[in-house]
């Protein structure tokens, strides 16, 4: 993979970009090259105080300078709505606290399960359902991760094990290869699916090392990247995706349906053209997850299946993403019609 050298502030590999976020709100507002009045600014402060800002700086190039309504733009800054009162939603709205047997680990479906392998990300999206999950209290350590794979080898009606957080790939390749190896064994356990947005916002982190234990994987590897907007997709991310494919890494997309950022048929139709363009099936279309904080994103349900029959007569099928919403006790993703 080729260096990248940010416009914002020169990087070389994925862990120097990782290592060198933007966190501070006033530096991506200079960078974005939008002004803002103190008043304003000190609701964008509270608003941090309650959930990080983290942005790449590759991130932050592609925001179109001097607009304060940029679809990238919005899905990171952080905002005064942020801080309203949001009856209807929760903490925990996928009611994952109850699923939890194990710290990092989630066990919501029969089939699979889901270990929370890091809490970090590179980037920290407004809307994140896990934006008060308790990572503290489910940090994998040694110990935890033994009971884990028990856990995973004494239940043989799984077959699936996701690896999320946070992001699953913020973590070493060295640690990678060591959750891996110790799912090898289990033989019900197949497929193993990496849920991240590292490779969007940081393709670098796609590294030889990283190519090689997917390839060595006794279990099928599926990485699903988290797109919202074809603005975020590039060259380097067509690179990165092409090196998974030539090693045998099935890739999907989950994308999250946002007011004011994805919200009309053009938009999402453009990105799905593109991220098959890149060797990537769109997957899913998420209604928003009801947590608190996010409740400006939210776009009604039937606004939502308007655009999910426009994108139906604007693509062919294999292109159409499935609308879902995820319901705190259900067995499955609940598909919206």
């Amino acid at each position: 993979m080729i260096p990248y050298v940010s416009l914002s502030g020169q990087t070389n590999d994925w862990q120097s970009q990782l290592s060198n976020l933007i966190t501070d709100p006033k530096e991506l507002l200079a960078i974005a090259e939008i002004p803002t009045d103190s008043r304003e600014y000190h609701a964008i402060e509270q608003a941090c105080a309650d959930f990080q800002l983290r942005v790449p700086r590759a991130f932050a190039d592609k925001i179109e300078k001097g607009n304060a309504k940029d679809p990238l733009l919005l899905q990171v800054l952080p905002s005064a709505q942020e801080l309203l009162a949001s009856p209807g939603y929760s903490t925990d709205p996928l009611g994952e606290e109850a699923a939890n047997p194990i710290p990092g680990l989630i066990h919501k479906y029969e089939s699979r399960v889901l270990m929370t392998l890091s809490g970090q990300c590179a980037i920290n999206c407004r809307y994140c359902f896990r934006r008060h999950f308790p990572y503290a209290e489910n940090r994998l350590t040694r110990d935890h991760l033994q009971e884990i794979t028990a856990y995973v080898a004494n239940n043989t009606a799984l077959n699936e094990v996701i690896l999320s957080g946070g992001d699953p790939l913020s973590v070493s390749n060295t640690q990678i290869r060591r959750f891996l190896s110790e799912l090898a064994s289990i033989q019900h356990i197949t497929r193993i699916r990496f849920h991240t947005r590292l490779p969007v916002v940081i393709p670098e982190r796609i590294d030889q090392t990283l190519l090689d234990t997917f390839s060595n994987s006794k279990q099928k590897i599926i990485v699903v990247v988290h797109t919202n907007h074809p603005n975020e997709l590039d060259e380097r991310f067509d690179r990165a995706m092409a090196q998974l494919t030539n090693n045998r890494v099935t890739l999907l997309n989950q994308t999250v349906l946002l007011k004011n950022i994805n919200d009309n048929p053009e938009t999402l139709t453009k990105l799905s053209e593109r991220l098959f363009s890149a060797g990537v099936m769109p997957y899913y279309l998420h209604l928003l997850d009801k947590v608190v904080g996010a409740t400006h994103f939210e776009i009604p349900e039937h606004d939502a299946i308007g655009l999910h029959r426009a994108l139906q007569t604007q693509l062919p099928g294999f292109l159409v993403p499935k609308l879902v919403r995820e319901i705190a006790g259900k067995s499955s993703k609940t598909w919206v019609y």
